[in-house]
């Protein structure tokens, strides 16, 4: 527990000192250094053709997103699938096969990073630092432009020229620029902290290097294999931007529990606070961006009591439960951390989706693997860079719903009424997680012969459902014991990638340009006053029942059948 309410306190009190920061960059206000970052930018929005004081509608907005989606996506599936025939292969790496490619270029496409490949084995340095590396820099900054925009509608306010009782239309409403609202927090926030982080994990051994790596004599003499290749290549900077864009997935396949990766207790640390830092900072953002530092505090405090009931969970579960001892529990965990703070990782890297482990997941404890599944299930507990926003104003809008049918009243937010056209919006993306989810999950164990699992019973539906959940969730991290490189699961978590990434993003948008469109009641004393105790905890009630309740039949048959078995001995 220490651990955990050491890394969230460091955390924390460098979003609080970065807030401010981010949100100057996001408004475009005059700041230190514009000449320097300037002579960076300037170049790539005449490479881009496009003009950063050129505002855009919701529609334009949207559009230039998944236009700059499928460019990126095009570019790098020709990188994977002919890796073999260019440069920087040191380790000979083969092209991967289109169904590998395609899921790969989608999972890390979408701030996923869910890796059905090993790193060090299946990609060239070249596909590692354009492929990888590149897409983990700028799809967080993707995630960060779309809730920006959101926020801007809305907090909008009208033209001076604009009667306030007058409605326009949501096409009219502009919510800034999309390429200004990508490269400038690129340019100016994330690549200065990672290049920070880079420096940091490479003071502890994490290696940055483009040489080969070398071949070293087994100590095991009784294998066939006399000596073994140890994969090197460009590892810090890879890992410093799979933590801070709250990617995930690794250079290695063993992810994080790989020494390489994660050499020490310090890294390990550094790592966590990583993960954290962004997604809470843009909470801090917030208040600084709308005016409404109150907003910004009630968004913080409920996302904070449901981040330490998690991590106290997965804590409690797997390091002081009456389970946490035995043997089937112990395996897959890195020694060189324990048990306690392999809970902390996991719970945070599910509450920021973030797939990095350092740990294996299918080994932690049952209830630990409940923890997780229920964090990912709520994608709002942080939740990535943006996104976790994102999804958090979704719930946000689902608890004034309820509550307005609760007190008789019209639903209300920020002084303009939720009517049944965006409640219609809420409902599909509401319902496209179950019916993804649970219709995959579903498929994949009653097919024999495609499911994969590598464990019979309760454990076996807890893979294959983590599967898809990590994936609907842009999540990233695995079960693993599941032979998911086939054309079936490829294909299948491409989807899930693309359903819990694309609709969450834009359609919060086009409901806040049509809540910005409609005239603004002012606020008085019987309006429904979301930035107080009472509302929290009434939205996190929402939010847990709504995740319990459409999931427990797979839950229960999952992850608490196995504690009980597990229990049971």
């Amino acid at each position: 527990m220490l651990e955990l309410i050491l890394v969230l306190f460091i955390a924390i009190f460098l979003a609080w000192c970065l807030g401010k920061y981010l949100s100057k960059v996001m408004a475009n206000q005059p700041m230190w250094g514009d000449g320097l970052f300037r002579w960076i930018e300037n170049p790539v929005y005449r490479l881009l053709g496009v003009s950063p004081q050129q505002q855009m509608n919701w529609k334009q907005y949207s559009l230039a997103f998944v236009v700059s989606c499928i460019f990126l996506a095009v570019a790098i599936l020709a990188i994977f699938m002919t890796q073999a025939w260019l440069p920087l292969n040191p380790n000979h790496a083969p092209n991967m096969s289109w169904d590998l490619a395609l899921h790969t270029v989608i999972s890390f496409l979408t701030n996923t990073n869910q890796q059905h490949y090993s790193g060090q084995a299946q990609l060239s340095y070249l596909s590692q630092m354009t492929g990888i590396v590149g897409l983990q820099v700028i799809t967080p900054m993707m995630g960060l432009a779309l809730v920006v925009a959101t926020l801007r509608a809305f907090f909008y306010q009208r033209p001076s020229h604009i009667a306030a009782d007058v409605a326009e239309q949501p096409d009219q409403i502009l919510i800034g620029n999309y390429w200004a609202d990508v490269i400038r927090p690129t340019v100016r926030f994330l690549l200065p902290l990672c290049f920070v982080w880079s420096l940091l994990l490479n003071s502890q051994g994490v290696p940055s290097t483009f040489q080969s790596g070398p071949e070293v004599q087994l100590i095991d003499k009784a294998n066939s294999v006399e000596t073994q290749k140890i994969p090197l290549g460009p590892v810090a900077p890879m890992v410093a931007i799979k933590q801070l864009g709250s990617n995930g997935g690794g250079w290695y396949g063993s992810n994080s529990s790989v020494p390489l990766e994660n050499p020490t207790p310090f890294s390990n640390l550094l790592e966590m606070i990583a993960i954290l830092l962004i997604p809470i900072t843009v909470i801090f953002m917030v208040g600084h961006f709308t005016q409404r530092k109150k907003f910004a505090y009630f968004v913080f405090g409920s996302m904070l009591f449901m981040s330490i009931i998690s991590g106290a969970a997965a804590v409690w579960s797997e390091s002081m439960s009456s389970t946490a001892s035995q043997f089937a529990v112990m395996e897959g965990k890195e020694q060189r951390f324990g048990p306690a703070a392999s809970a902390v990782w996991a719970a945070l890297t599910t509450q920021v989706n973030n797939g990095s482990v350092n740990m294996m997941h299918d080994s932690s404890a049952p209830l630990t693997g409940l923890v997780e599944l229920i964090n990912m299930l709520i994608n709002a507990i942080w939740g990535g860079v943006g996104c976790g926003l994102q999804q958090f104003m979704i719930y946000l809008l689902l608890a004034v719903f309820i509550a307005g049918l609760m007190t008789g009243r019209t639903p209300e937010l920020f002084g303009r009424k939720i009517e049944a056209a965006e409640i219609k919006l809420l409902a599909i993306i509401i319902l496209i997680q179950p019916l993804v989810i649970l219709a995959f999950t579903a498929l994949s164990l009653s097919i024999p012969g495609i499911s994969g699992i590598s464990n019979p019973g309760p454990h076996g539906i807890s893979q294959v459902f983590y599967e898809y959940v990590s994936a609907f969730a842009n999540n990233g991290s695995g079960f693993e014991g599941l032979g998911d490189n086939t054309v079936w699961w490829n294909v299948t978590c491409s989807i899930a990638l693309l359903l819990g990434r694309f609709p969450t993003l834009i359609l919060p948008l086009m409901i806040a340009t049509r809540l910005a469109a409609k005239r603004k009641a002012p606020e008085t004393a019987g309006s429904l006053q979301v930035e107080t105790p009472t509302f929290a905890l009434t939205l996190i009630t929402i939010v847990v029942l709504l995740t319990l309740l459409q999931f427990m039949p797979v839950l229960v048959l999952g992850p608490i059948a196995d504690q009980l078995l597990l229990v049971k001995g």
